[in-house]
C-alpha cells in the first residue's frame, strides 16, 4: 500500500521514537500564511561564539528550546547546536535554493509548538520554511518510490527526469540516460531487498518490471548477449549523443556502445532478483538470459561485441585488453567484474562450462589482478565510479564463492578498498563490506550509515550547491580527476550537491540550475539493504 506524508493521521500515529526530515516551502514574503514576525527586517545580535561557523557576518536572529542557535548573513542561514555529538549536527547550513529563495537573511523565527518544528527564513526575495517533520526511515522510502512512480519510470527504465521549469516538479519529462541499464538494475536491488523485508506484493511488482527492462535491453538489440545502454520511441524527441540503432519495425531507437557500468548492473541486479524473489519458472527465464550475457562474452574473448564487429570502448575484459597501457591499469577493476559474472552465471544456471571458464581465469591470473585495486603506485586515480562498480561486483563474487582460498584474496582486496573509502561514511559500501565477510558491523559503522540515510534531502532537484567559501572546511593538497577542488571530509548529504553513489562525495560545489531530479533509488537500495540484515531498525 502506498503511504503519504502529507497525510495529517499518518504525522499525528508516528512513534515518538521516530527521527525528522527536513522539508521545504517557498512564499511571498507578504503571503497570508507566513507568521507576522518574520514578515519584516529583524535587528539581530552579531554572533561573538568561540566557534566562528561556516561563514562570515552571523548574526543570532533565533534561539530554540533546547538552547540550539539560529544565525543569519548574507551567505545564507545556519543552525548551532553546541550538544551535538557529530560535527553533521552541530553547524548546520542552509545555503543556496535548496533551502532558501536568496542567501541574504533578514529574519529568523523558529515555531515550536508542534511536533513538526518550523524555522521561518526571511530572505531579501521572500519567505522560505524549513519544517522538522516527525518520520521514520520506512516512511521516507515510502516517499521516494512515490517518487519514482510520478516521475521517473520510462518504459520500465528507473532514471532521472527534466524540469522544463526550474524547481517546478508538475514540467517533469523522463529522459534517457547512458546508464538507464545500471540506475534500473540498482532500483531493482532495493525492491527485491524490500520485499525480501516485507513480502508486500508492491515490491515484488516493481522488482519484476524492472526486470522486465534488463530482459528486454538484451532483446531490443536482436543480437543474442549483447544489450543496449537505453532506448527510446521513436515518437519521443530524437536523443542526443552516442550510437543509436533503429528496431526493424521502426518503433524504438536502441543506444549501443554498451559500458561494462551496465554489464556489472545486470549481473548484480539477475543475482538478487534471482536469490530474493524469482519464482521457479522467472529462475528458468533469468538463466537463459544470463546464458546468452555469458555465452557472448566467452565466444568473444571476454569482450563485448557491438554491432560493429568491434568491442565497445568500455566492455573489454580480455587478456588482449590487459596487455594495453589502458588495460593494465584497468586489470584490476575488470578482473574483478569478470570473475563476478562467471561466478554469478555459474550460480544461475549450475552450467558447468561456466565454472570451468571462472576456474580458468582465476588460472591465468584474474584473481592476482584484484590484489592491486586502489592499490596503483603513488595512490593512483580516485575513480568514485570504479569504487560503485567493485562493490556491486563484490557483492554476488562473495556471497557465492565458497572456496577458503579464493575468499581470503577476495575479502583481502575487499578489506583494503573499505579501509580507503571508510571517510566516505557511505552506507551501501558499509553494508556490502559487512555482508561479504570485510568485517563486523560495529556500532560506529551502523550510526554512521543511518545518519548519512538520514541527512539524504527529500529534495531531489539539482539545484546548485556551493561549499567552496565556507570557514569551517578544508581542502586536500591534490585536486580530483576533473582537476575540482575536494574537501578532507565529507559534508552532510544535504549540504553537498545531489549526487548517486559513482560521484565524489568530497567535491564542494556543484548542482545545477534546479532543470533535473534525481529518483532517489541510491537511498532506497542501501535502506532496504540495511534492513534485510537488521541494520536498519
Amino acid at each position: 500500500m502506498t503511504r503519504s506524508l502529507f497525510s495529517l493521521g499518518l504525522l499525528l500515529t508516528l512513534t515518538v521514537s521516530a527521527q525528522t526530515q527536513k522539508f521545504v516551502t517557498h512564499f511571498a514574503a507578504e503571503a497570508i500564511d507566513v507568521p507576522f514576525p518574520v514578515r519584516q527586517q529583524a535587528t539581530a545580535e552579531p554572533w561573538r561564539g568561540q566557534e566562528m561557523g561556516p561563514v562570515f557576518g552571523l548574526k543570532i536572529f533565533a534561539k530554540e528550546k533546547s538552547g540550539a542557535v539560529w544565525l543569519g548573513s548574507n551567505e545564507g542561514a545556519a543552525r548551532y547546536d553546541s550538544k551535538a555529538k557529530h560535527r553533521w549536527d552541530r553547524w548546520q547550513y542552509f545555503n543556496g535554493r535548496r533551502w532558501l529563495l536568496d542567501n541574504d537573511v533578514q529574519n529568523i523565527y523558529v515555531d515550536e509548538s508542534s511536533r513538526a518544528r518550523k524555522v521561518w527564513i526571511r530572505t531579501r526575495g521572500g519567505v522560505s520554511l524549513i519544517e522538522w517533520r516527525p518520520i521514520t526511515l520506512e516512511q521516507k522510502a515510502s516517499l521516494f518510490d512515490e517518487r519514482i512512480e510520478k516521475r521517473h519510470v520510462r518504459h520500465g527504465m528507473v532514471a532521472n527526469s527534466h524540469l522544463r521549469v526550474a524547481g517546478d516538479l508538475k514540467t517533469s519529462i523522463p529522459h534517457d540516460n547512458d546508464n538507464d541499464g545500471l540506475w534500473t538494475a540498482m532500483y531493482l536491488g532495493s525492491q527485491a531487498y524490500r520485499y525480501a523485508v516485507t513480502g508486500e506484493s508492491d515490491a515484488r511488482a516493481k522488482a519484476q518490471r524492472a526486470l522486465r527492462l534488463l530482459i528486454r535491453l538484451e532483446e531490443i538489440t536482436g543480437k543474442p548477449g549483447f544489450f543496449a545502454r537505453s532506448f527510446v520511441s521513436t515518437n519521443e524527441p530524437r536523443p542526443h549523443g552516442g550510437e543509436w540503432h533503429p528496431t526493424p519495425d521502426g518503433k524504438w531507437l536502441w543506444k549501443g556502445d554498451t559500458s561494462s557500468d551496465e554489464s556489472v548492473g545486470h549481473y548484480y541486479a539477475y543475482a538478487l532478483y534471482f536469490d530474493l524473489v524469482a519464482d521457479a519458472q522467472e529462475k528458468k527465464e533469468i538463466a537463459r538470459v544470463v546464458s546468452r550475457l555469458t555465452d557472448h562474452l566467452i565466444e568473444n574473448d571476454y569482450d563485448l561485441i557491438d554491432l560493429d564487429g568491434k568491442p565497445t570502448r568500455w566492455g573489454q575484459w580480455s587478456e588482449r585488453y590487459f596487455q594495453t597501457e589502458e588495460g593494465k591499469y584497468e586489470a584490476a577493476l575488470r578482473s574483478l567484474q569478470l570473475l563476478s559474472f562467471l561466478k554469478t552465471a555459474h550460480h544461475v544456471t549450475g552450467g558447468k562450462k561456466y565454472d570451468d571458464a571462472y576456474r580458468d581465469r582465476i588460472r591465468r591470473g584474474y584473481a592476482e589482478h584484484m590484489r592491486h585495486y586502489r592499490r596503483w603506485p603513488g595512490g593512483g586515480e580516485i575513480n568514485f565510479s570504479d569504487d560503485e562498480l567493485a562493490y556491486l561486483s563484490y557483492d554476488p563474487l562473495l556471497r557465492y564463492e565458497k572456496d577458503s582460498k579464493l575468499r581470503r584474496i577476495y575479502l583481502d582486496g575487499l578489506r583494503f578498498t573499505w579501509s580507503q573509502i571508510r571517510s566516505d561514511m557511505n552506507p551501501l559500501w558499509n553494508y556490502i563490506s559487512a555482508a561479504s565477510g570485510a568485517g563486523r558491523m560495529t556500532k560506529a559503522i551502523r550510526d554512521e550509515s543511518r545518519m548519512t540515510l538520514e541527512r539524504i534531502p527529500m529534495d531531489l532537484i539539482d539545484w546548485a550547491v556551493r561549499n567552496s567559501h565556507r570557514l569551517d572546511v578544508k581542502f586536500e593538497e591534490e585536486k580530483d580527476r576533473f582537476n575540482r577542488q575536494q574537501l578532507t571530509q565529507v559534508l552532510a548529504p544535504d549540504e553537498r550537491p545531489i549526487a548517486k553513489w559513482n560521484s565524489n562525495p568530497y567535491r564542494p560545489d556543484g548542482g545545477g540550475n534546479g532543470n533535473g531530479e534525481d529518483d532517489g533509488a541510491f537511498f532506497l537500495l542501501p535502506y532496504w539493504m540495511g534492513r534485510y540484515h537488521g541494520w536498519v531498525k
